[in-house]
C-alpha cells in the first residue's frame, strides 16, 4: 500500500511523519566538537567514522562495568559512547584545557567526571574495574612505558579489564605526516600481545582496518588492540 493511500485506516503524509520525527530535536542544542574532531571535520572527515568506531568497541567490551577509566580522554569525541553503556566513566589527561572543554561540551553526560592526572608521575588514587585508552600508547616515551603502565594497573581492580588500542608499527609506512611526528612509541600485533600477557591472566587480540574489526592476520591490520583481563598479582601491586 502506498505511503498516505486513501484507503489506509490510519494514512500518513511525509511531511507530518517527518516533523513528528524531528520534534524536540530541531530545538535541541547542538553539541560543539572538540578541537581534535573539529579539526578532523575539516580536514579528514573520514577519520572520525574510524575514531567513532575504536570507541564503539569499547564500549562494548565494557559494557555494563560500574567504575570506569580513560586514560588520555583528550577532546572526548567517543566519550559518550562509552557511558551509555557503563554505570560511570572518569575521564582524565594532562591537558586542562581539553578537560574544561569536554566537561562544558558534554555537560549533559551525568554519568561522567574528569580529572587531571599523567600516568608519567604516578598512580591515581582510585581504583576501577575496567580502564581503556584509545591512541595514547604510542606517544609515550619508550623509557617511561613500564612505569606508566605499572601505574595504570595499580589503578586497577585485582580482576579489572584494560582495553588498549594504538597504530599498528607495521602500518607506519602509510601514516600522514603529522602522526609520524607524535607516534614515538609505536607496537606491532605481537609486541602489544607480549607486553599485555606479562602483566595480565588473559589477552585477548583484535586487528582493525578503518571501521572493521576482525581477528585476520596481525602485520596487515592497520590498527590493533588488546583486551586484557585479570592483572598479574606482581604486576598489581
Amino acid at each position: 500500500m502506498a505511503l498516505g493511500d486513501a484507503s489506509d485506516s490510519n494514512p500518513v503524509n511525509a511531511r507530518d511523519a517527518y516533523e513528528a520525527a524531528m520534534g524536540s530535536r530541531i530545538e535541541s542544542e547542538s553539541i560543539r566538537l572538540g578541537p581534535w574532531a573539529s579539526d578532523d571535520l575539516r580536514n579528514d572527515p573520514r577519520h572520525l567514522a574510524f575514531v567513532l568506531s575504536r570507541y564503539k568497541f569499547c564500549a562494548k567490551m565494557l559494557a555494563g562495568k560500574k567504575r570506569v577509566l580513560e586514560v588520555g580522554c583528550g577532546d572526548a569525541l567517543g566519550l559518550p559512547l562509552v557511558a551509555q553503556c557503563v554505570e560511570h566513566v572518569h575521564a582524565v589527561d594532562w591537558d586542562q584545557r581539553q578537560l574544561d572543554g569536554n566537561a562544558e561540551r558534554l555537560s549533559h553526560l551525568t554519568n561522567v567526571s574528569y580529572g587531571l592526572h599523567d600516568f608519567n608521575e604516578g598512580p591515581i588514587d582510585m581504583r576501577f574495574d575496567a580502564i581503556y585508552w584509545v591512541d595514547v600508547i604510542e606517544h609515550i616515551e619508550p623509557a617511561l612505558e613500564a612505569a606508566f603502565l605499572d601505574n595504570l594497573l595499580a589503578s586497577l581492580e585485582p580482576g579489572g579489564v584494560m582495553v588498549t588500542g594504538t597504530p599498528n608499527l607495521t602500518a607506519a609506512e602509510y601514516a600522514s605526516p603529522q602522526s609520524k611526528i607524535h607516534h614515538i612509541n609505536l607496537k606491532d600485533f605481537e609486541e602489544l600481545r607480549e607486553i599485555m600477557a606479562a602483566r595480565f591472566e588473559n589477552v585477548f587480540m583484535f586487528g582493525m582496518n578503518d571501521e572493521v574489526l576482525h581477528t585476520g592476520f596481525g602485520p596487515m591490520s592497520h590498527y590493533v588492540w588488546s583486551v586484557a583481563a585479570s592483572p598479574r598479582a606482581a604486576s598489581a601491586g
